[in-house]
C-alpha cells in the first residue's frame, strides 16, 4: 500500500463537500434500499442524476454511499413489515421479523445497524490489503485475458441464477445483442441502427439501466399496489442487552470476511453472501432449533455478511473494471459517463481517487449506523408513504436523468420500451443483473476478443497460451457446473439423511 496516496486519499474523503455527499448519499440509499420492491441497483440508477455535474470523486463518493447505504436500508422493512427491500435481505426476514412480532423490533433495527456496521469496517480493512495487489496483478492481461475474464464474470452471475439458469442465459444473450448496435469502431459499419439516426452511437447503457430497474420496477409494483400490506409495528428500546451482543458478536465477526470474499467473487453478492452468513451460523449453532424464530445471531449474521459484500463488490468494479453485481455494473456505466475509468489503471494513474473512495467507506459507515438508530422514528414513518404518491416521484426522477443524458427527446421513448421490457422481465420472473452486465461489458468483450484474434493472426490457440487464460477457463467452466456441484451434494445430504432416519427407527 502506497502510504502518500492513503494519506492523501484520506483528505480528499475529510474534505467538508465529501463528508456531506457521503451522509446525503447514506441517507438516500437507506430510504431507497428499504422500500419493497427497490433495492441497490434501482437506488443508484434512480439518484445517478443527481452525480451530473459533479466532480468525479465525489460522484463516486457519493454513489458507493448509496450502495451501501441501501445494504443498510433493505432490513429496515424485512424486520418491520417481513418484506425485504431487496434479494440481499431476504435473510433478514427469517429472525428479523419475529424478533418484531415478539416487541423487540427495536432491538433487532439496533442490532442489524450495528452488524452492518462491523461487517462493512471488516471488509473495508480487506479492501485496504487487497484492492492494490490485485490491480497490479490486472495490468499483467493482455486482450485475451481481458476477454476470458469478462466471460467468466457473465457465466458466474448466469449460473448463481439458481433455478432459472436458462433465463440467465437468455438475459445475457440480449445484452450481448444491445451492446453490438451502433456503428462498429473496427469497420465503421452500421449495425441493428434500423435507418434510426439516433442509433449510430449505440444504445446509452444508463437509458436501459434507468428503463429496467427503475420503470420496470415502478410498473410491476403498480400491478401489485392493492396486494401490498402495511402493517404498523412498535418499534420500542432502540438497543440491544448484553445477552443479545454475546449471542452475536461472534457471529458478526466471522460472517464478515465470509461476506467480503463472497463478494470479491463476480456475480455473487450480497443474496449469495447474506445465504451463506445465515446457514454457517445455524450449522455450527448449539441451539439451531431456535433459528426462524428470532434468534439474534440468525439476524447479525446476514446482516454483517451482505454489508461486507456490497464493499467486497467494489474490489473487481475498481482493480479490473468488472462489475460483480447488478449495482456495480450501474455504477460502472455512469463512472464511465463521468469520466473515469475503472480499471488496473486507476490504481497507477489516479490512486488518490481509488484512496479517496476507500477512506470514504470509514466515515459512510460510521456515518450510516448513526443514521439508522438514531432516525429509526423517521425511518419508520417513512415505511408509511403511500406508494401512489412514491412510485410516482421516481418515474419523474427517472425521466429527468434520461433527458441530461444527451438532450433527446427520442431517449423517452427507448427508456419507456426499455420500462417495459423491465416489467416483463419481471413478471416472467428472468434475472436483469445479466441482462445489465452483459449490456456494459459486451463491447469490451468484443474488441478484445478480437484484438485477441488479430495478434495471434486468427488462432484461437492465445486463449490457450498463458496459465492465467487456463485458470480463467476452468474457473468458468466451474462457474457454469456450480449449480449441478451444488444440487448433487444437496441430493447427497438428503439421503444420507434418510438412511440415518431409517437406521434410528
Amino acid at each position: 500500500m502506497d502510504v502518500s496516496s492513503f494519506v492523501e486519499g484520506l483528505s480528499i474523503a475529510l474534505e467538508p463537500i465529501n463528508i456531506m455527499w457521503i451522509i446525503i448519499g447514506g441517507f438516500l440509499g437507506t430510504v431507497v434500499g428499504m422500500l419493497p420492491g427497490l433495492g441497490p441497483a434501482t437506488a443508484v440508477a434512480v439518484l445517478i442524476p443527481v452525480t451530473f455535474g459533479m466532480n468525479p470523486v465525489s460522484a463516486i463518493i457519493l454513489m458507493a454511499a448509496i450502495y451501501y447505504g441501501a445494504m443498510y436500508g433493505g432490513s429496515r422493512s424485512s424486520i418491520l413489515l417481513n418484506t425485504p427491500g431487496d434479494g440481499s435481505a431476504i435473510a433478514a426476514t427469517f429472525d428479523g421479523y419475529p424478533m418484531a412480532k415478539k416487541g423487540q423490533a427495536g432491538q433487532a433495527l439496533a442490532i442489524s445497524a450495528v452488524a452492518s456496521f462491523i461487517g462493512g469496517m471488516i471488509a473495508v480493512v480487506g479492501f485496504i490489503f487487497l484492492a492494490e495487489p490485485l490491480a497490479n496483478f490486472a495490468l499483467k492481461f493482455g486482450p485475451a485475458e481481458y476477454f476470458l475474464l469478462m466471460l467468466l464474470t457473465l457465466s458466474a452471475i448466469v449460473a448463481l441464477s439458481i433455478g432459472k439458469m436458462v433465463k440467465g442465459f437468455l438475459a445475457m444473450m440480449i445484452g450481448l445483442a444491445l451492446s453490438t448496435v451502433g456503428i462498429d469502431t473496427q469497420t465503421g459499419v452500421y449495425r441493428f441502427t434500423m435507418g434510426f439516426p439516433h442509433l449510430s452511437e449505440g444504445i446509452d447503457f444508463l437509458i436501459v439501466i434507468i428503463g429496467v430497474y427503475a420503470i420496470g420496477e415502478v410498473l410491476y409494483n403498480f400491478l401489485n399496489i392493492d396486494q401490498q400490506k402495511k402493517e404498523k409495528k412498535k418499534v420500542g428500546k432502540v438497543w440491544f442487552s448484553k445477552e443479545q451482543w454475546k449471542r452475536s458478536k461472534w457471529p458478526i465477526l466471522r460472517s464478515g470476511p465470509l461476506g467480503f470474499l463472497v463478494g470479491v467473487l463476480p456475480g455473487a453478492g450480497g443474496s449469495i453472501a447474506s445465504m451463506i452468513g445465515y446457514t454457517t451460523e445455524k450449522q455450527i449453532s448449539k441451539k439451531p432449533e431456535e433459528f426462524g424464530e428470532g434468534a439474534v445471531e440468525g439476524l447479525a449474521a446476514p446482516e454483517s455478511a451482505n454489508n461486507a459484500a456490497s464493499v467486497g463488490a467494489m474490489i473487481p468494479l475498481l482493480t479490473m473494471g468488472i462489475p460483480g453485481s447488478g449495482t456495480t455494473a450501474v455504477m460502472l456505466g455512469a463512472l464511465i459517463m463521468l469520466g473515469l475509468r475503472p480499471g488496473p489503471l486507476l490504481f497507477e494513474q489516479q490512486p488518490e481517487t481509488a484512496w479517496a473512495l476507500i477512506n470514504s467507506m470509514f466515515i459512510g459507515n460510521i456515518a450510516l449506523v448513526i443514521i439508522n438508530i438514531l432516525l429509526v422514528g423517521l425511518l419508520v414513518k417513512i415505511l408509511d408513504t403511500p406508494a401512489k404518491v412514491l412510485y410516482p416521484i421516481i418515474v419523474l426522477l427517472a425521466f429527468i436523468g434520461t433527458y441530461t443524458l444527451s438532450y433527446s427527446t427520442i431517449d423517452f421513448f427507448l427508456l419507456l420500451v426499455f420500462g417495459i421490457f423491465g416489467l416483463m422481465m419481471k413478471v416472467l420472473d428472468f434475472p436483469i443483473a445479466p441482462l445489465v452486465l452483459a449490456l456494459i461489458v459486451g463491447v469490451d468483450m468484443e474488441q478484445n476478443f478480437r484484438m485477441a484474434l488479430l495478434s495471434s493472426n486468427g488462432s484461437i490457440g492465445i486463449f490457450f497460451s498463458s496459465g492465467v487464460s487456463i485458470t480463467l477457463i476452468i474457473l468458468t467452466l466451474l462457474s457454469l457446473l456450480y449449480p449441478l456441484i451444488i444440487k448433487l451434494v444437496n441430493k447427497k445430504r438428503q439421503n444420507s439423511q434418510k438412511d440415518q432416519i431409517t437406521k434410528s427407527s
